[in-house]
């Protein structure tokens, strides 16, 4: 499905009325082991321009202005947030501080465009010997087809209806190679792999990221800032990707109270946002570097911000209409940690699409699983898009990093849409280290997460769609739907010291009755919810203190009124916004 570019709404401004016929006022009524980790940003305080609010009660605004128009007989009475006004800019900040990213950015080419269709040139895998059938391996094959693709500068790597058994693994290294199925009821791939496949994607589409020399930044950048101003832009040029990021130092853990927790990451220099440069001015002093998206969050120079030029992204690949499974026995699967049936790496300007995961009739130990440990991957990579995809019902979903169903890691502007995920431990989830912002899931739904303790426990315990590593910030989740659970938390030791785990992040129109904890590192935002069990005190207690350092409590907006806001997309409102003013 490509997305819709809607139309600017024009509402009226938020005006006051009886707050019981507005919204109502603020509802502030499964964590993994600490052996979790996944494969292998912030200032004291925040800046003039996006200071947090100073307690909780500013945190949570007046419902009396948040009502929009008065009833009429063409519908019911629609509401905006306070921090999203009908003239609403990037640069809006409410009187407390408060400000909503524009989170508008992400997916295939920042969704200013649609996502392609590729013609060709064809290479069909059954005239590389690829069986059909499964009965036999068509592993060699299927990557014959690929290395031929990559040779001619790219291609479509066509699999025609069938099914294709692959006992060993596929990669994708050059740009422009599109694997394609004749659809997710038609076309099958069975990896059926499992010795060494800890930690290692069945189909992988490679880049090859090399960081270049320190370009030391000047002065201290602020949030929503598209300029950084450096000490020396001479080996910098117009076009080039660049990594804008500082160092974990002990003066940036301290300021988070994440002192003796993170300490996986001390005195590493991070890529926090992954950008290219669009203009350069060397006419001021000192120079001016002009980034194609702001930046999320401040960075210092005390603790070595700096950009550094990158290359090696692939570009314009894709895998789309089939469908994969992993399946093993069950011991095997339980043998496996942190595997993948899709993995993107160091990817620009990729896609996904019309992918789903299957259950093989004939698979040993089979009830319904389709696949062995996780699901779909992205990690280092930007501008990626994932749409109309299903990803369900993993064997291990136990510690480890395992039964991860849709997973980013280490990216920006990552575009998660109309993409369903069910029965895995963590169905959608943000995960480890450093450098994930700017990622949006708008209109997924997440179902039946659960964690077991080990291969042997029968029961388990519900398990959420969540931020699982340390600061995802300024990412959205948009109009989604969760039966189970999103949550963002400081989560302390886990996962090899996790820690704050989000950041400014937006739950925006949430719905499914599931459980919504939001306890984010200075100010999350919670906006538009449906029958949620929402949870935002930071002072409220749970087993592992997963509020302790995120006061003041995240803004909270317009309970159990989901289906009244306006715009029911921030994600799509913002795209038709920033679209509508570049022409």
């Amino acid at each position: 499905m490509l997305l819709p570019l809607l139309a600017l709404l024009a509402c009226g401004t938020p005006k006051s009325g009886d707050s019981t016929a507005a919204l109502p006022a603020s509802d502030t009524s499964g964590s993994d082991t600490a052996s979790e980790r996944g494969d292998s940003a912030a200032q004291d305080t925040a800046p003039p321009d996006s200071a947090a609010p100073d307690s909780p009660d500013t945190a949570t605004p007046d419902t009396d202005t948040a009502a929009d128009t008065a009833p009429t007989d063409t519908g019911p009475v629609t509401w905006r947030s306070v921090l999203y006004p009908s003239d609403w800019t990037p640069a809006f900040t409410d009187p407390t501080g408060a400000f909503l990213h524009d989170l508008s950015y992400a997916g295939y080419h920042a969704s200013e465009a649609a996502l392609p269709v590729v013609m060709g040139p064809l290479f069909e895998v059954t005239d590389f010997g690829a069986d059909a059938s499964g009965a036999t391996d068509a592993t060699a094959a299927i990557q014959a087809a690929i290395d031929a693709a990559s040779a001619a500068g790219g291609g479509v790597v066509h699999l025609p209806a069938g099914t294709y058994r692959c006992d060993d693994v596929l990669v994708v290294r050059h740009d422009g190679v599109v694997l394609r199925g004749d659809g997710p009821t038609a076309t099958f791939l069975r990896f059926t792999r499992t010795s060494g496949m800890s930690d290692r994607a069945h189909l992988t589409f490679q880049g090859s990221l090399r960081e270049g020399g320190d370009v030391p930044a000047a002065r201290d950048f602020v949030a929503r800032s598209t300029v950084v101003e450096v000490a020396d832009a001479s080996s910098l040029t117009v076009g080039q990707e660049v990594h804008v990021g500082w160092t974990i130092t002990e003066a940036f853990v301290a300021d988070h109270g994440m002192t003796d927790t993170w300490v996986s990451f001390t005195g590493q220099w991070k890529p926090f946002f992954r950008r290219t440069i669009t203009a350069i001015d060397t006419s001021v002093t000192p120079p001016r570097v002009t980034l194609d998206v702001p930046v999320r969050y401040a960075g210092k120079v005390r603790d070595g911000a700096s950009l550094r030029p990158v290359s090696g992204y692939l570009t314009e690949v894709g895998v789309e209409q089939l469908a994969v499974t992993t399946v093993a026995t069950w011991s095997e699967a339980w043998a496996l940690n942190r595997s993948h049936a899709v993995l993107l790496d160091g990817v620009k300007d990729g896609w996904v699409r019309d992918l789903a995961s299957y259950a093989p009739a004939d698979a040993p130990d089979l009830l319904r699983d389709h696949l062995a440990s996780g699901g779909l991957k992205v990690m280092n990579s930007r501008r990626v898009t994932i749409a109309d995809t299903t990803m369900e019902e993993a064997q291990n979903r136990g510690g480890g990093g395992n039964g991860y169903l849709f997973e980013v890691s280490r990216s920006n502007e990552v575009l998660t849409v109309d993409s369903t995920a069910r029965n895995g431990r963590h169905n959608f989830i943000q995960n480890w280290d450093f450098g994930t912002s700017g990622c949006v899931w708008l209109r997924t739904r997440s179902e039946g997460g659960r964690s077991y303790l080990g291969d042997w426990d029968p029961v388990g315990y519900p398990s959420y769609s969540e931020y699982h590593h340390s600061l995802a910030m300024a990412n959205l989740v948009d109009q989604s739907y969760a039966s189970d659970g999103w949550q963002g938390v400081n989560r302390q030791g886990e996962s090899s010291g996790a820690g704050h785990s989000a950041a400014e992040n937006i739950f925006w129109n949430t719905t499914g009755g599931g459980y919504l904890r939001s306890l984010q590192y200075g100010l999350g935002y919670v906006i538009g919810t449906d029958a949620m069990d929402l949870h935002t005190d930071p002072a409220a207690w749970d087993w592992n203190n997963s509020g302790e350092g995120t006061a003041p409590e995240d803004w909270v907006e317009g309970v159990d009124a989901a289906a009244t806001l306006d715009p029911p997309s921030l994600f799509e409102d913002q795209l038709a916004r920033r679209l509508a003013a570049a022409r």
